[in-house]
């Protein structure tokens, strides 16, 4: 007899009876006892079977106070019923998010189980749980929402690869809050940088042509200008690999334009030129350093003409880097304006070959290239030249 009272376990017509004739009081309090009997790891497993009819039926109760009192209750609980767990996290937000954020019964294919079936919401929550794996980060990249993306790049339990970037730039470029999230990030790949960079550029052409702010040849000068600039500042903020890899990945887009090899010569950006000219004539990185600074002028043109780079820019690019070879030897420091200074020196009292007209053009590059006050005096100098002539 005792065995069979065993096996009867529970008698759970009164659990059902609350259920079906109690107030929402009551079925809080029964919501709170059936909790604490399934925390109990000393409740026998007949039991369990029992009452998870009645606990189902309290997870989707009309009464939000029943379910958030469960929900809340189960929170702690570990190994609960995937019958129970689902019940929970389908619920409302205010209820389910809690509980997915904190819930002790997580498991990893509950995870994925969430990812391939839930919202943003519930998505962003597994992602900034503490307990993520490996595995469920690198699904959230490849097939998650934009949401559970977003929150994975705030977690500081993930570690992302250049290509993990990669994929959720391509996945989500078209969400500004995915974008601007990831330019904010320091190691952010500079292609990524890149490739934004032209689809503002390319929406800003649009723009200023559809709404006519300038004529089409100046708009087309601005944004390039602009572009290139901006180029130039993601080279300076590379280090070395990313440097060398973003060059090939301008030339292989056609980006590498003679106004950012002067724009860059101009600014004293010398470890750009030397990148650029590695890239274009297929030279080891020490014999450029060797033709463009301790060599004659004829190593200098050999240089140059491997490069491919236009007969315009042989001048200022020429005088660039006499001025850095000189900084070397004097082993002095100089920042943007005092290379261009030095830079504007060369120009104007050396290369006797040089015509006035050619001199005026090398000129004009500091004029639309340098910064600040070396910028101004060769504009002025240009003018001059011009009045000259």
């Amino acid at each position: 007899m005792a065995v069979d009272d065993e096996v009867i376990g529970l008698d759970v017509s009164i659990l059902t009876e609350v259920l079906e004739a109690g107030d929402a009081e009551a079925r809080m309090v029964l919501a709170r006892q059936l909790a604490t009997l399934l925390a109990d790891p000393e409740t026998p497993e007949i039991e369990r079977e029992q009452v998870l009819p009645v606990v189902l039926k309290l997870a989707v109760d009309e009464e939000i106070e029943v379910r958030r009192i469960l929900a809340d209750e189960f929170t702690t609980v570990a190994n609960l019923s995937p019958d129970i767990l689902f019940s929970i996290i389908a619920d409302a937000e205010e209820i389910a998010l809690p509980f997915i954020a904190n819930t002790m019964s997580m498991e990893t294919n509950h995870m994925f189980a969430i990812l391939r079936v839930g919202d943003d919401a519930r998505q962003a929550v597994i992602a900034r749980r503490p307990d993520i794996t490996a595995e469920v980060a690198a699904y959230i990249i490849a097939h998650g929402k934009a949401g559970g993306c977003l929150a994975l790049l705030d977690s500081p339990l993930v570690q992302f690869s250049a290509d993990d970037y990669r994929v959720i730039y391509q996945r989500h470029a078209a969400m500004p809050e995915m974008v601007e999230r990831l330019l904010a990030i320091a190691t952010l790949p500079t292609d990524i940088r890149i490739q934004q960079l032209r689809k503002t550029s390319s929406r800003m052409r649009q723009m200023m042509a559809e709404r006519a702010w300038l004529p089409a040849n100046d708009a087309l000068e601005v944004v390039t200008d602009a572009e290139d600039a901006t180029i130039l500042r993601i080279l300076v903020e590379a280090n070395a690999d990313e440097l060398h890899a973003t060059v090939s990945y301008l030339a292989a887009r056609e980006l590498l334009t003679p106004s950012l090899i002067v724009r860059a010569a101009s600014r004293g950006e010398m470890k750009i030129v030397e990148a650029l000219f590695v890239h274009l004539t297929g030279f080891s990185l020490e014999r450029v350093r060797t033709m463009m600074y301790r060599q004659r002028q004829s190593s200098y043109a050999t240089l140059f003409k491997k490069s491919g780079l236009p007969k315009v820019c042989f001048g200022i690019v020429h005088a660039a880097c006499e001025v850095q070879s000189d900084v070397q030897q004097d082993d002095v420091r100089t920042d943007t304006e005092s290379f261009g200074r030095m830079l504007l020196e060369v120009l104007m009292t050396r290369y006797d070959q040089m015509s006035p007209i050619e001199r005026e053009k090398q000129i004009d590059y500091l004029g639309r290239y340098a910064e600040g006050r070396v910028k101004r005096i060769a504009q002025r100098l240009k003018a001059d030249f011009a009045r000259a002539a």
